[in-house]
């Protein structure tokens, strides 16, 4: 499987590197106001894959800031009160058995109309 995957890393690599090969002519990339660039094609498609990234990365910044201030704010529990000691044990009662989960029968079902093809 070890093996499987460098050859498999190592066919993107070549497929990409083919890539960068065969276009290296140039491109221009034309801004506002008569500014342009021009560059190979492969640094402009690397250009937009890594923007893309960056603009990606930055609109999930406010999600994750939320989520770490939400779990700062969770109170702190220790490892040690989620097991139970030695004395515990003797009195430890298991929780009792949930309940088997309800049949379900045909009649039950919602009709489904059989479409001829």
């Amino acid at each position: 499987m070890k093996y499987l995957l460098w050859l498999l890393k190592a066919a993107i690599f070549f497929t990409l590197f083919a890539f960068a090969l065969n276009n290296q002519q140039d491109a221009t990339v034309y801004f506002f106001f008569g500014t342009y660039w021009r560059a190979p094609l492969v640094l402009v498609v690397l250009a937009a894959f890594a923007g893309g990234l960056v603009v990606g990365a930055l609109g999930m910044l406010p999600g994750w800031w939320k989520h770490r201030s939400a779990a700062a704010q969770l109170p702190a529990t220790s490892a040690t009160s989620a097991v139970p000691s030695v004395a515990d044990t003797q009195t430890f009662t298991p929780a009792a058995a949930p309940a088997a989960a309800p049949t379900i029968s045909v009649t039950d079902l919602p009709a489904v109309r059989q479409h001829g093809l």
